[in-house]
């Protein structure tokens, strides 16, 4: 444990340091955001184009290069990641999550690969092709509860990982309390997930937790799904769990995928507000959930 906290508190101050640039490669590098958007009642709203967005970066609007929907021929690869706690506060509610995280992982036939975190006091992680599924779905039926919650370390260890991927990322957290172990904070788990272009989707079972400590948790898993365009999901109990993952791949599967070429040439490492927003003025109450903005990429004299 004290190897993992030093390694992560190194990931902290790297990514910190170096604000990458959260783009994928094609023949030329692009920004990309995932960008879901949602009705009046949360269901996702498909059939939209190119023409019907509008990409502003520090107040300059961006030509918008690359767009997809849907098809997984036309889009960036999407790399999975799942972290579940297995702490020994979980001893109630295990099976259920992984019944349920096992169904979804196998209705995702098109991601590339899947990123499993799985922790307690510790931290294990494992990265798996499609054709190792079956022992991904074996190693998430042989974890037992046990132990403390490192769930901020789980996420920095990820996202240490997502660095290296180009293309789509989404992270599927699944916990039943807040953090009671980890050597990064709350905070400084936020500015990694700021320097990043994962899309956070937070499940948090917290029946089980009193309610001023409940209060405090949901306010950080909005926290992490909000600011990367994701959301969270707070099931009343584990049968409501199978529906909630299905929620999720709903959409991701509707998820639209826009690139461009920033305007902006410096290479400065710094932070650029980026807005997304809908030019269809029929579309009256429908909300669009993305990033804010991300790093510029940063080349030192």
């Amino acid at each position: 444990m004290r190897a993992l906290s030093f390694g992560v508190l190194v990931l902290t101050a790297a990514v910190l340091h170096a604000a990458p640039q959260t783009t994928f490669r094609t023949a030329i590098d692009l920004v990309h955001f995932g960008v879901t958007v949602v009705d009046k009642q949360g269901q996702p709203v498909t059939g939209l184009t190119k023409d019907d967005f509008e990409v502003v970066e520090n107040g300059r609007t961006q030509a918008v290069q690359f767009f997809a929907v849907g098809d997984a021929e036309t889009l960036p690869p999407m790399h999975l990641g799942l972290l579940l706690d297995t702490s020994g506060s979980m001893a109630d509610d295990l099976r259920d999550a992984r019944s349920a995280a096992i169904k979804f992982v196998n209705t995702l036939e098109h991601a590339a690969d899947v990123t499993l975190v799985d922790f307690d006091t510790e931290v294990r992680v494992a990265r798996f092709s499609p054709d190792a599924y079956e022992r991904l779905v074996e190693r998430i039926r042989m974890r037992k509860p046990d132990g403390w919650t490192a769930l901020y370390d789980a996420m920095g260890v990820y996202l240490n990982g997502a660095q290296e991927q180009d293309g789509q990322k989404i992270l599927v957290l699944y916990t039943d309390g807040g953090d009671t172990r980890s050597a990064l904070r709350f905070g400084e788990t936020l500015d990694l997930l700021k320097a990043s272009d994962v899309t956070v989707y937070a499940v948090g079972y917290l029946e089980h937790q009193v309610q001023s400590a409940r209060t405090q948790q949901r306010m950080e898993l909005d926290r992490f799904a909000t600011m990367t365009g994701g959301k969270a999901y707070f099931p009343s109990g584990g049968k409501d769990l199978e529906g909630v993952f299905d929620k999720i791949r709903e959409e991701i599967a509707a998820r639209y995928s826009l690139g461009y070429v920033s305007s902006d040439t410096r290479t400065d490492g710094t932070w650029r507000q980026v807005e997304i927003k809908l030019r269809r003025p029929d579309l009256k109450g429908v909300r669009l959930r993305t990033r804010s903005g991300y790093f510029a990429p940063y080349k030192g004299r």
